[in-house]
This record gives structure tokens, sequence and C-alpha cells, in this order.
């Protein structure tokens, strides 16, 4: 009765193109998992920062009054309180200049708030474009290893006099791991890449929203 053999042992015994293919699949899933993992936490104090902005915005506060309380706190600002600085700061700067240029302050303010929505977009959707390579990749990968690792098996029974199953078993088994490998590192970064992407797009919808409204709200003052 033949010994089963562990993963570990499959791994062991494996050719080295197979061994290095294993270790490019494993690192690669390591990433993509610090990449899920910090993703997860950007986009959720970026929804945590919207949801408090929001609140304070829309409560019929002072806007100067709330531009100069973000403005403390700079360094920590995210999402919506950075959009809103950028445009009432251009918008106050140029009121300053061209005050009777109402058409001029929005126009400015948006043009603000649209270089602070694409910062904040290039921030946000960091990481995706590996997750999604990780993802589309990594299952081709591992396949090269088993493609290869069954070749080596093939190549080795010319040896033999008499081939059997069992020993061939051996060399596929550890072929077949890479595919597994690779699966195991796609499936992860395709199903994170899908919800963050989705995430992503529902801050940018969230985010256009709020510069058309508070261009308006601009555009009343200006008239007011």
């Amino acid at each position: 009765m033949g010994s089963e053999l562990s993963l570990i042992d499959l791994i062991t015994q494996a050719s080295f193109v197979v061994q290095l293919v294993l270790l490019v699949l494993v690192l690669a899933s390591v990433l993509s998992w610090a990449a899920i993992f910090d993703r997860s936490r950007v986009l959720s104090r970026a929804r945590s920062a919207a949801d408090a902005f929001e609140q304070k915005f829309w409560s019929g506060g002072d806007l100067s009054a709330l531009y100069r309380e973000l403005s403390q706190d700079d360094r920590r600002l995210t999402g919506l309180p950075v959009i809103f600085r950028n445009g009432f700061k251009e918008y106050v700067r140029l009121r300053k200049v061209t005050p009777e240029d109402t058409l001029g302050l929005i126009q400015g303010a948006e043009r603000s708030m649209r270089v602070a929505l694409s910062r904040e977009m290039d921030r946000l959707e960091s990481n995706l474009s590996f997750l999604a390579t990780v993802g589309s990749t990594s299952p081709y990968v591992g396949l090269f290893g088993t493609v290869w690792g069954i070749m080596h098996a093939f190549h080795a029974l010319g040896n033999v006099q008499q081939a059997t199953l069992a020993l061939v078993a051996p060399g596929i088994s550890e072929a077949l791991v890479a595919t597994a490998i690779g699966l195991f590192a796609a499936i992860p970064a395709v199903i994170a890449y899908n919800r963050y992407s989705n995430q992503v797009e529902r801050l940018n919808n969230r985010y256009e929203e709020f510069m058309e409204e508070f261009s308006t709200l601009l555009q009343r003052q200006g008239r007011g």
C-alpha cells in the first residue's frame, strides 16, 4: 500500500519550473490580499468621511466656518471634504478678484473641484488594476505550471520499460497543484476587484452629485 503524498511533498518533489510558478502565484496571492485589506480600509474611510461631511454640510451652518474647520485638519482630509475645500477656496479667491463675474466664480470653483475629484479617484482606484491583473492571469500561470509538470512527468516515463498509473500519478498530482494555487490566487482577487470597483463607482457618483449641488448653491449665493 503506497503512502499518500501531502501537499508539502507534492511541492518539494515538483520540478524547478513548477516550483517557480508556485512561488510566483503565492507571492501574487499575498500581495493581492494586502491590496484587498488596503482598499477595504481606504474605501471604508472615504464612505465615513462622506457621511460625516454631508451631515455637517446640509445642517445649514455657515460654509466659511465649515471651510475654516476643515482647513485646521488639512492633512487628514479625504474624499468630499477635500473636494469642498478646494472648490470653496477657489471661489473665495476669485470673488476677491472679480466679485461681479458670477459665472467665472462658479466655473473656477468647478474646475478646482474637478481636479480634486480626479486626484481622489486616482487614490481610490489605486491597486485595483493589480487585483484585476492577478485575477485574470493567475489561472493561466497555474495552467502553464500544470502543463509543464505533466510534460515533465510523461518525459520521465521514457526511461521506464513499463508505464503504470502508479508511476505517472505523483507527477500529475504535482502539476495539478499549480492549477489549484492559481485559482486560489485568482478567485479572491476577482471578487475583490468587482466589489471595490462598484464601491468606487458609487463614491464617484456621490462626489459628482455633491459637486453639482454645491455649484448650484454657490450660484444662488452669488446672485444673492
